[in-house]
């Protein structure tokens, strides 16, 4: 959930380069900041405070400096405060840690270190490990060793990047939470082919942006691994027995560019307008790959779809996509509820997680489940390297590109049309799925134009005083129904909700008055119908009926005009409210790139 970036090397700037880097992770955390950089001296210098990193300029820190770390907050232990903004040191001052996740017994290891006469002056569970290490460090001289003795003392999930004043070595440690090292070669990020490179500097962070300006060549860690490194070699090592574990070295195909905002305002926008490339991308999968997987979910006994939140509305339609493409059942659960499901789990089971970052806590426990009862995983995934990506036993990638904003948007078509391609390869039709999305693309194209843009923002500019929004649908659309109201909520602070048409008037229906805005979101098909009833009760009411449609309608208000798509309807419905969203959220002065209270990787549960 906090943005974490260090670096040690032949650079004297580390402190301004640390800085900056985080910027380019703000979407991880954005509650406070803080930079911790050893100066020529020997000693630890640091700077924090509540806010955002990205108002802070950078220059402050071009003191002469080889060896820094920086840090982003999304408070989990303690409130938005200076004091419980990281780095945070030890008694002694000798000791700088940032860190993300959660320390699961902090309350005991701290009333441990206070018995040992250490005193603490914020609230956070972080703070217990630089005490921690300065314990350790009275029975061992190597800050190495004694950072890997506080580690096999911690409970839960937890990444942590580390520096000491007589030590010329960071050290990192992971266990569920994401850390990846960058190299860095003098030659730059974009090498000579055949030249030989030699090493500047070595990069930790917990995600690639902190370090793309200065090289696309990574290693990644695993869980219950740490990393040790002087700038000029590094080690990845066991925590729990010291053993050294060799790492390759890969490369990152995306630019620095696909992750800057370019002529956008925002992220958020960015990526909604992306969406005219990326389904495509996401369709270019290795058909030999998808029929296979295919193949195993025919096979399988019991197949259950996974994910949190954005991923999780992918999933709930894609087991009307297996229903009414394949003919097949699939289940769908929240990742945080999986566990309770493992009854039903076999090792013919197949379980298929979809997460955006690759990094999601609960998603990589439901996997755990899922493997002690001997199941196969599948992963479709944004992130190449991430965890999930790598611990699944097979993986597909939707090949969105970066997604900055905190609100994922082109990430859910691509997961969308990735699903929806397996289905129709389970029907012997996977050309025609192939073909059906790459015109779905297309068709989001012709849609995504300025007159396009600017009839929503002007629905949006009518309705940003409402405080409550109702949205409707039926069969694939009832979750993107769900996933409107996310989209709308998460951005924009209204109340918003997602309802199957069809349970209106078993309840919800008591909360219609005059003027409140519902949105009815609907195709050609066997269910028009049915909405359109459903839309004409709405109304009836006093509602402000929105109908996201391919043809207008009487009973609709307003009119948001869709391409018809068939089978494909979702990934284009979705699309006008999460430019709806964005426009509230703009209008009523919020930030959509980065909501209150929300981070983009969940790594803790």
């Amino acid at each position: 959930m906090c943005g974490i970036f260090g670096y040690v090397g032949t650079r004297i700037n580390a402190g301004q380069l640390v800085v900056d880097g985080l910027k380019n992770l703000e979407y991880r955390g954005y509650d406070s900041w803080g930079v911790a950089c050893k100066n020529e001296q020997g000693d630890i210098i640091v700077e924090k405070d509540i806010g955002k990193i990205s108002t802070v300029d950078s220059r402050q820190f071009s003191q002469r400096c080889t060896q820094a770390l920086a840090h982003t907050r999304w408070a989990t232990h303690g409130g938005v405060t200076k004091k419980n903004a990281h780095p945070h040191l030890s008694t002694d001052r000798t000791i700088a840690v940032v860190h993300n996740g959660i320390i699961e017994n902090y309350q005991e290891l701290r009333d441990e270190l206070k018995n040992k006469g250490h005193s603490f002056l914020s609230e956070t569970d972080t703070e217990i490990i630089p005490h921690l290490i300065e314990e350790e460090m009275k029975s061992t001289e190597d800050f190495a060793s004694a950072v890997r003795r506080a580690c096999k003392k911690f409970k839960g999930r937890y990444a942590l990047l580390a520096m000491h004043t007589t030590s010329q070595t960071l050290v990192a440690a992971r266990t569920g939470s994401p850390l990846i090292v960058g190299v860095g070669y003098e030659d730059g990020p974009r090498p000579e082919r055949g030249a030989e490179r030699r090493v500047e500097g070595y990069f930790i962070a917990s995600d690639i942006p902190a370090f793309m300006a200065y090289t696309r060549t990574v290693q990644y860690l695993d869980d219950g691994e740490m990393v040790v490194t002087d700038g000029k070699n590094v080690i990845f090592t066991d925590i729990e027995n010291g053993k050294e574990r060799p790492k390759r070295e890969i490369e990152i195909t995306w630019t620095v560019e696909q992750a800057q905002k370019g002529d956008f305002e925002h992220f958020m926008l960015k990526e909604i307008m992306e969406q005219k490339e990326s389904i495509a991308r996401a369709v270019n999968q290795d058909e030999e790959q998808i029929l296979t997987l295919a193949e195993a979910i025919r096979n399988a006994k019991g197949t259950f779809l996974v994910a949190c939140g954005t991923a999780g509305k992918a999933c709930m339609a894609s087991e009307y996509f297996f229903s009414v493409i394949a003919g097949h059942h699939v289940n769908f659960a929240p990742a945080s509820e999986f566990k309770l499901y493992h009854h039903f789990l076999q090792p013919e089971s197949l379980l298929i997680v979809v997460s955006q970052s690759g990094e999601t806590a609960d998603s990589l426990e439901a996997m755990k489940v899922a493997k002690s009862k001997g199941a196969k995983v599948l992963a479709i995934v944004n992130v190449k390297g991430s965890t999930i990506d790598r611990e699944a036993d097979y993986s597909l990638r939707i090949n969105a590109g970066p997604e900055r904003a905190v609100a994922s948007t082109k990430a859910l078509t691509g997961q969308l049309a990735v699903l929806m391609l397996i289905a129709y390869a389970m029907a012997g039709k996977l050309k025609n799925g192939k073909t059906l999305l790459l015109e779905t693309s297309s068709m989001i194209n012709d849609m995504l134009n300025p007159r396009y843009i600017e009839r929503i923002e002007n629905l949006a500019e009518r309705i940003k005083t409402k405080e409550d929004l109702y949205i409707i649908g039926k069969s694939w659309n009832f979750p993107m129904a769900l996933e409107s109201a996310i989209k709308i909520q998460e951005v924009s602070y209204i109340h918003a909700e997602g309802f199957a048409g069809g349970e209106l008037k078993h309840g919800p229906i008591a909360l219609i008055e005059e003027g409140t805005p519902c949105i009815a979101l609907m195709g050609n098909d066997e269910v028009t119908t049915d909405i359109l009833s459903n839309t004409i009760e709405l109304k009836a009411r006093g509602a402000f009926t929105i109908g996201v449609a391919p043809q207008r309608n009487e009973a609709f208000d307003e009119w948001l005009k869709v391409p018809d798509a068939g089978h494909a309807q979702a990934l284009v419905n979705i699309i006008p409210i999460q430019i709806l969203s964005y426009f509230l959220a703009v209008k009523r002065g919020k930030d959509p790139d980065m909501p209150r209270n929300l981070a983009k990787s969940v790594t803790v549960k």
